[in-house]
C-alpha cells in the first residue's frame, strides 16, 4: 500500500531477509572481515552470533552473493534441534549422497566420498549452519568429526555456525565442546547498529526501491526510530514499515519524531512483546516479601472461596485467549495490507463507499 502511495518499486522494510538490501554497519563490516579471514584459512569453524533480528541471515545472504562459487561449494542448513544422525543425513543429501538404509559408519564413509568428489572439481565445501544454538551437543560433535576429513593435508570441509548469544556462552562454558572450541578460528558477535547509522540505513533501503525524498524525514525522527528499535535491524524494519503505512494513510510528506513515537505506541499496544524487547512499556514483576511499609490489606488480603477463584481464573484465561486471537488477527491484517497480493473490490454496504486496492 505505502509503496504505491509514494511511488516506490517495492517494500523497503519487509521482514524477510533480502541480500539486495544489504547495509554494512560497523558491526557487519567486522563480521565480514572475520568471515573473510576465516575462509582464507580454509579450515576449522567460524562462529557468528547475534540477538534475534540482528541480521545474521542477511549476513549469510550477502556472503553467498560475494563468495566465489567456482571455488566454494556452499551448503546452507537451518537447524531445528536436529539430532546427530539426522544432521549427517541432511549433509549427505546436500552432497548428492542417498543416505537411505545406511548405518552411521556407512553414512560417514559416504559423506567423505561426497566431499572428495567436490574436491576433485577444484572446490572446497563450506557448510553454513543457522540457528546453531538449537543443535544438541551430539550433533555439534558430529560436525567436529566431519571437519577432520582431509585430502592432501587440506581440509575438505569448513563450517560456519550462526546462533543466538546463548550459543557463544554454551560454546565457552561446556567441557564437552572443548575440542570444537579449539577448532574455532574466528568468532564475532553482531551488535545492534549505532544511533548515527539509523538515518543511513533507512535512506539506503528506501533508495534501493526508488525513493526520491518523498516522504522526507525530520532530523528528530531518527532518534525516535533508534529509541523504538534499540538499533536492532528487524525491529527497525518493523517500526519503519508501520510508520510508512501510517504516513501513507495520513498522506504525510514529512515524518517527524512525533509520528514515529505515535506509531511506536500503537505497536506496543498491538504487540506487547515489542515493548518488552525494546525496554519500553515493560514492568518488572514484584518479587520477594512484602515491604513492611505496604498496607496491611495488601500483605494479608482476604482470599475468595475456591469456586469463585476457579471462575475468575477461567474468565482470565478466556480473556487472554481472546486478546491473543485479536493480536494475531491484527498482525495478519497488517501483513495482508502490506502484501503485494491483489485486493478484492468491495461493494458499498449501507452507505459506506466501495474501496479497492489500486494495484
Amino acid at each position: 500500500m505505502y509503496d504505491e502511495h509514494y511511488g516506490l518499486t517495492g517494500r523497503p522494510f519487509q521482514l524477510t531477509p533480502d541480500p539486495k538490501f544489504w547495509f554494512e554497519t560497523a558491526t557487519h563490516r567486522k563480521a565480514m572481515a572475520y568471515l573473510g579471514y576465516g575462509l582464507a584459512q580454509g579450515e576449522g569453524f567460524i562462529v557468528i552470533t547475534g540477538d534475534i533480528g540482528a541480521g545474521k541471515t542477511t549476513l549469510v545472504g550477502h556472503l553467498m552473493d560475494t563468495i566465489d562459487h567456482q571455488r566454494l561449494n556452499a551448503i546452507r542448513l537451518v537447524s531445528t534441534a536436529i539430532e546427530a544422525d539426522d544432521l549427517l543425513r541432511i549433509v549427505a543429501t546436500e552432497l548428492h549422497v542417498d543416505p537411505a538404509g545406511l548405518t552411521k559408519a556407512e553414512l560417514l564413509t559416504a559423506i567423505e566420498r561426497g566431499l572428495h568428489a567436490v574436491a576433485r572439481t577444484g572446490k572446497r565445501t563450506l557448510l553454513i549452519v543457522d540457528e546453531a544454538q538449537a543443535l544438541p551437543v551430539s550433533a555439534l560433535e558430529e560436525l567436529r568429526m566431519l571437519s577432520n576429513f582431509q585430502a592432501g593435508g587440506h581440509a575438505l570441509l569448513q563450517i560456519v555456525l550462526l546462533g543466538q548469544p546463548e550459543f557463544r556462552d554454551r560454546l565457552h562454558g561446556s567441557e564437552r565442546l572443548e575440542q570444537l572450541r579449539q577448532r574455532v578460528i574466528a568468532i564475532h558477535h553482531l551488535d545492534p547498529m549505532e544511533q548515527h547509522e539509523v538515518s543511513e540505513y533507512l535512506a539506503h533501503r528506501l533508495t534501493v526501491v526508488g525513493w526520491t525524498g518523498n516522504p522526507d524525514f525530520a532530523d528528530d525522527a531518527f532518534a525516535a526510530f533508534y529509541a523504538g528499535s534499540a538499533g536492532v535491524p528487524r525491529r527497525l524494519n518493523l517500526l519503519a514499515g508501520r510508520v510508512m503505512l501510517h504516513a501513507a494513510i495520513e498522506d504525510l510528506r514529512v515524518i517527524d519524531a512525533a509520528v514515529v513515537r505515535s506509531v511506536q505506541r500503537d505497536l506496543e499496544g498491538d504487540l506487547p512483546t515489542l515493548a518488552t524487547d525494546t525496554g519500553k512499556g515493560a514492568t518488572a514483576p514484584v518479587e520477594g516479601p512484602v515491604h513492611p511499609a505496604q498496607p496491611a490489606a495488601l500483605a494479608e488480603a482476604p482470599r475468595a472461596d475456591p469456586a469463585t477463584e476457579a471462575r475468575i481464573a477461567a474468565l482470565e484465561a478466556r480473556v487472554e485467549l481472546q486478546d491473543e486471537a485479536l493480536r494475531r488477527v491484527l498482525t495478519l491484517l497488517v501483513d495482508w495490507v502490506e502484501s503485494d497480493d491483489a485486493k478484492p473490490e468491495y461493494a458499498p454496504i449501507r452507505g459506506v463507499s466501495a474501496w479497492h486496492d489500486a494495484a
